[in-house]
């Protein structure tokens, strides 16, 4: 009886430890759902910066507006006729 109970408790002991420390433990399997947690928080960002690039994208297409002021803040470009004025604060 005594052996008995003495291998169901190592049996029970190596259970526990398998579940608190080991390969897929508890403290593993949080440490898994932690690093899902910031990696969709990461694919959200991407996901709202793929949008706004999308509709940039989507925007220069469609008109000369989005092209000229494009040119205009990026190039500093003018039109025909415009002058230029940089004021430097």
């Amino acid at each position: 009886m005594r052996l008995m109970t003495g291998i169901l408790l190592a049996l029970f002991a190596m259970l526990q430890y398998d579940l608190w420390v080991g390969e897929g433990s508890m403290s593993a399997a949080w440490r898994l759902e932690a690093s899902v947690k910031e990696q969709q928080q990461v694919n959200n960002r991407l996901k709202e910066r793929n949008a706004g690039l999308s509709a940039e994208v989507a925007d220069l297409k469609q008109g000369t507006d989005a092209i000229e002021e494009r040119a205009r803040s990026d190039l500093g470009m003018v039109k025909k006729d415009e002058t230029f004025i940089q004021v430097v604060e």
